[in-house]
């Protein structure tokens, strides 16, 4: 395969050395088309074939096939596919010239006027062509095929080239992205930018990736999440913020997860958790309508509703449905092992009553829950940055937000007790020291900014990638992320 790659790529050198040698510059500076192939689908669909038009127009795309040595030319641009025809009696010999040295997957430049042909393709027929862009590399036949499947992420840029489903689902992405920052300006929220390098790992339980600053001489954490710096903003007045941006997290690489992640946090001063559940059911409708045009979306066959407020159930309701074992009734760590160990969980590395709920959760709930669901009330053990629940100590006021059997997001109603927090924080501290290395760390600034006074604050997160997904129907994270984290070959 190589060698015959590297014979297709001579070729195409001989073929640029022809066009330098003649005083031809494949690769001008600037080259404006004023026309795009849907647009002219469309404006000329009704155009009888075998009819020639007057009007002139200016394309420019990909050469993706090349016919009678260059008569016919597949053109795609950035909205569709269109015919060049280009023939002696349009094209001057300049032009003619230029086709001998054409290989599939060069950029061209093609000025003429819009025709049918007489088998009904609309066509544009040349009276100037340029190459404007001289491939080296040849073009894949099949490239989306399975058993390229890793040359896919690894040259993206072929496969947007080849695969326009690929390529629609990155544009349906970014319309994700934007959607989502316009609802938080819509709802007088602050886009804002905090830090990526940070000196103390923190807002999450995750492995950090660790660097080293020379000048400083002071090793700092790539972001896990930004909620502390959020957290310090709304302290100083800022009332509702958010941030879109990309977190690291040293840990596995699967379908759901990619070390480096493009995340959303936002938060709202004198809110809760159930305020934060009202915005995150309406933001996911909002954004659903907005890119697909309507409330609702299929993933693997299965018409997924979010036209209403998310319905809401607390963690241990859903362990007792789905597991059998209600693990409230479980006073200590062994007791919750025990139960777990009843329905065939080996929680005997769980450190805390929390773990334990949450393992369990994982292994029997989390892949039923396909409508979309908030799952609430999270276990006070493992959630160090939410309020304890005003109904049960044992619980703090944290939700998760799932549909497809897939976590999207969290929220919760924010600790501003700075002396809690401490205590929190302390308490984490003691279980990294045990081994626990996902646990937080202790920010003193942070606790210090809460000493200042956090309003009560309502706070969310969520996976933009994990929402793409849904909205897209991609198989896996590394559909919905341009150039996704790959092994080395």
């Amino acid at each position: 395969m190589a060698t015959e790659t590297n014979i297709h790529r001579e070729s195409r050198l001989a073929k640029l050395n022809t066009l330098t040698e003649k005083g031809y510059n494949p690769y001008p500076y600037c080259f404006k088309p004023d026309a795009y192939a849907a647009d002219l689908q469309e404006k000329y669909k009704d155009l009888p074939a075998g009819e020639n038009t007057e009007d002139r127009v200016t394309v420019a795309g990909r050469a993706m096939a090349v016919r009678n040595s260059g008569m016919f030319i597949d053109l795609k641009d950035k909205s569709g596919k269109i015919q060049i025809f280009c023939h002696k009696s349009h094209l001057d010999e300049a032009g003619l010239d230029l086709l001998k040295c054409l290989d599939v997957g060069d950029l061209v430049g093609v000025s003429g006027f819009v025709r049918r042909t007489p088998r009904g393709e609309l066509s544009i027929a040349a009276e100037k062509f340029d190459i404007i862009g001289k491939s080296l590399q040849p073009l894949p036949e099949k490239f989306h095929g399975l058993t390229d499947i890793e040359a896919r992420y690894r040259q993206r840029y072929v496969d947007f080239i080849m695969n326009d489903d690929s390529r629609e689902i990155f544009k349906k992405r970014c319309r994700i992205t934007s959607a989502i920052r316009r609802y938080f300006e819509e709802h007088g929220f602050l886009e804002v930018e905090t830090p990526m390098l940070h000196p103390i790992m923190g807002g999450a339980n995750a492995k950090p990736f660790i660097t080293h600053h020379n000048a400083l001489d002071m090793d700092l954490y790539l972001r896990i999440a930004p909620e502390l710096y959020l957290k310090r903003l709304v302290v100083g007045g800022l009332d509702r913020v958010f941030e879109i941006g990309r977190n690291f997290r040293n840990e596995g690489v699967d379908k759901k997860h990619n070390p480096e992640f493009t995340s959303l946090e936002a938060y709202q001063a004198y809110a809760d958790y159930n305020d934060m559940a009202d915005l995150i059911s309406d933001l996911i409708r909002y954004v659903c309508e907005q890119v697909l045009g309507k409330p609702s979306f299929t993933f693997n066959g299965v018409e997924i509703d979010v036209s209403k407020p998310f319905p809401r159930k607390s963690i241990v309701d859903l362990v007792k449905e789905y597991a059998g074992i209600d693990l409230m009734q479980a006073d200590t760590v062994e007791k919750a092992r025990e139960m777990a160990k009843s329905v065939g969980i080996d929680a005997s590395e769980c450190s805390n009553w929390g773990k334990v709920v949450q393992l369990v959760f994982d292994e029997k709930v989390e892949a039923n829950l396909i409508q979309p669901i908030l799952v609430m009330d999270m276990p006070r053990d493992i959630s160090p940055l939410a309020k304890t629940h005003r109904s049960n100590p044992r619980l703090v006021e944290h939700f998760d937000a799932y549909a497809c059997g897939m976590e999207l997001g969290c929220a919760y109603s924010e600790l501003s007790n700075p002396l809690e927090q401490r205590a929190r924080f302390e308490a984490q501290c003691a279980e990294r020291e045990a081994g626990d290395d996902e646990a937080q760390m202790l920010d003193e600034d942070f606790v210090n900014a809460l000493e200042n006074a956090l309003p009560p604050t309502g706070g969310m997160g969520m996976g933009i990638d994990r929402l793409a997904i849904l909205l897209t129907g991609a198989e896996t994270i590394r559909d919905v992320i341009a150039f996704p984290t790959l092994r080395n070959k």
